[in-house]
């Protein structure tokens, strides 16, 4: 994808709540629930998503066996492409070392939230403050606040035209392999997009009528930021936040299967999972298509709900 349509597709979602909020007198996400309570889609994701978090939550108390367990080690010879399909006692069967599948598939689906939540949050904070920073210039810093919006938008444009998952190889690959490096090289892609889009939701907002009344009015440049255009600037930025989700998992999952995550087989992820299962594809092809599946799945869920959000808020997807 290139640089332009990205930027477009940013700037897009930016200045729908803008649009939105000043054709209704309608609150516009008291709309935009309404549209979304009646959407298959947005429906289905979030089923989805609520599964996805209830597993991970209570996971590690209701699995039947420890992770790291090697209890049936005895039973598995992968030199010989001897497996342990799914059965009574083990679900999901057993892995090349014995360990029950049902039970690490569990415990991964906590440690694949926590990547993507944490992954989302580190690209959402500082991203915000970059945008909240270059929209604030742009908007009522006159000359000098226009060239500190240059000067950041250039930043962003140079990581936006880089790409994500390549820019976070690259970043883990320097740190090092550990689950915290998953986590800020993730973060790190998200950075950009975040500062993209509430910079632009910030311009969008900036040339209100609510804008030009504060200004009028005396109040100062910064109260006006945080108070006025801030707060209705926020609603693109969570449709984003539900749909990077999706991408920080997909992405750190990628990156665990490359080797790059954590190292510690008792701490299972999904995507480390993946990564030992697929030597012995051929002969246990269900040890890889649990994790993947999982993947699939929950990275689905919250791309479902992100994208019945931006139709909800799209004026002209609305039916």
């Amino acid at each position: 994808m290139s640089l332009i349509t990205t930027s477009s597709k940013i700037d897009r979602l930016a200045q729908l709540t803008a649009k939105t909020e000043t054709a209704s007198g309608a609150s516009l996400w008291s709309e935009a629930l309404r549209r979304l309570r009646r959407s298959k889609m947005a429906i289905i994701g979030a089923v989805i998503i609520t599964a996805f978090v209830l597993l991970a939550i209570v996971g590690p108390w209701i699995a039947p066996y420890g992770p790291a367990e090697q209890t049936w080690r005895g039973e598995v010879f992968s030199n010989r492409g001897e497996f342990v399909g799914a059965r009574a006692d083990n679900w999901f069967g057993l892995d090349h070392l014995g360990r029950d599948m049902f039970s690490r598939m569990l415990v991964g689906a906590r440690q694949t939230l926590l990547v993507g939540v944490v992954s989302m949050l580190i690209g959402l904070l500082i991203g915000a403050v970059g945008g909240i920073v270059s929209g604030a210039a742009a908007t009522l810093g006159g000359k000098t606040g226009q060239r500190i919006d240059d000067a950041i938008m250039r930043v962003t444009d140079i990581l936006l035209a880089l790409p994500s998952l390549l820019l976070a190889v690259s970043i883990a690959a320097v740190l090092g392999q550990s689950l915290t490096t998953v986590m800020i090289a993730v973060g790190v892609v998200q950075i950009p997009v975040f500062a993209r889009l509430l910079r632009g939701s910030m311009l969008a907002q900036g040339g209100s009528d609510y804008v030009l009344a504060a200004r009028s009015l005396g109040i100062r440049k910064r109260r006006i930021v945080l108070t006025q255009i801030l707060p209705n600037s926020l609603s693109p930025v969570i449709v984003q936040a539900t749909l990077s989700l999706a991408t920080a998992i997909i992405e750190a999952a990628a990156l665990s299967y490359l080797g790059l995550g954590n190292p510690d087989p008792a701490v299972p992820e999904w995507g480390v999972m993946l990564s030992s299962a697929q030597r012995f594809f051929d002969n246990e092809p269900m040890m890889s298509m649990y994790p993947a599946v999982g993947i699939v799945i929950t990275a689905l869920g919250f791309t479902l709900l992100g994208e019945a959000m931006r139709e909800a808020l799209d004026p002209k997807l609305r039916g």
